[in-house]
């Protein structure tokens, strides 16, 4: 176990030291490590530390946020299709988020909306489920997010021409968004602590209701407390990032499958490694495959995700 969980850091770092010394600039890896040791030009530093590393870190947090999300939606729903985005948040942000572009706004105001329609999402979800127990709570958000699916439709075929583009790369999930790399790193670091002192809980709470009931844990309190602690993981992460969809929905299932346990104390600081460095090796592959331009990497991520949820369903099968 402990073997593996080294292995995972090891690629962990080495997947963000890539991504930090490569990208669309044509810097090359030797200068990149020249500047950094303090004995290169003073622009290659400048690209390395003010545009790279704020892009790397972003990627890094936003994954761990997704993938801890997944882990604590799985847990709560007992369902292993549950994912970051069944609850509405990422459809309420989409929806703010769109009608801040199409009035022209700037891209702090941009991410305001959004936040408030996370939280808009977040609280009609809550409220129209409330004591119906997980899953009248699971179907409300997946209402919710196919209606505000519709209302982003319709935003996109009523913007100007001239918005279209941006609110395009914002749905697919584009991490120039991210004007608060540290805010999203910050999260996730003090969500997998949170995570792993709640294993327990969550352990009990993964196992059903019977035996969540019979050692007297409270359902209704712990289902309200990982409802708004998802919810938060997930609207940071989509305000961060725009909707980067799969790193929420497979990196638990591989997880559980390499380390073959369901122990939420090694699945969840798990989980947050394997989505960090998923969705930073995906960004990495975003900005130099088609260099200098650079694609969305919800749209690497989607393509990438597909295949791997397939292998991980063919995986469990075995």
């Amino acid at each position: 176990m402990r073997s593996r969980l080294g292995l995972l850091v090891v690629l962990a770092a080495l997947v963000f030291v890539a991504a930090l010394l490569t990208g669309s600039s044509g810097i090359s890896v030797s200068r990149a490590l020249a500047a950094l040791a303090g004995s290169g030009d003073a622009a290659t530093r400048s690209v390395l530390l003010s545009v790279r590393l704020p892009r790397v870190l972003a990627a890094f947090g936003v994954g761990s946020l997704l993938a801890l999300a997944g882990v604590l939606l799985q847990a709560l729903f007992r369902n292993p299709l549950a994912d970051p985005y069944v609850l509405g948040v990422s459809g309420g942000a989409a929806v703010g988020a769109l009608l801040a572009m199409m009035a022209g706004a700037a891209a702090a105001l941009v991410q305001s909306a959004a936040v408030l329609g996370a939280l808009c999402a977040v609280a009609a979800v809550y409220l129209l489920a409330r004591g119906g127990g997980t899953p009248r709570l699971l179907l409300t958000g997946i209402v919710l997010a196919s209606a505000s699916g519709a209302l982003v439709s319709v935003l996109l075929a009523t913007a100007d021409t001239s918005r279209v583009r941006g609110m395009v790369f914002w749905l697919a999930g584009d991490l120039e968004w991210a004007v608060s790399p540290w805010l999203s790193a910050a999260a996730a670091a003090l969500a997998v602590v949170l995570a792993v002192i709640v294993a327990r809980p969550l352990n009990v709470l993964a196992s059903g209701e019977l035996r969540a009931r019979a050692v007297g844990l409270a359902l209704e309190g712990w289902r309200t407390l990982l409802f708004v602690a998802c919810a938060a993981l997930t609207a940071i992460a989509v305000v961060s990032a725009g909707t980067v969809g799969f790193v929420g929905l497979i990196v638990p299932h591989g997880v559980r499958l390499a380390f073959r346990t369901s122990d939420h104390r090694i699945v969840a600081p798990a989980a947050a490694l394997a989505g960090g460095t998923l969705l930073t090796g995906a960004d990495l592959v975003a900005r130099t495959i088609v260099a200098p331009r650079q694609l969305p990497v919800g749209a690497i991520m989607a393509l990438v995700g597909a295949p791997l949820f397939v292998a991980l369903l063919r995986g469990r099968t075995r």
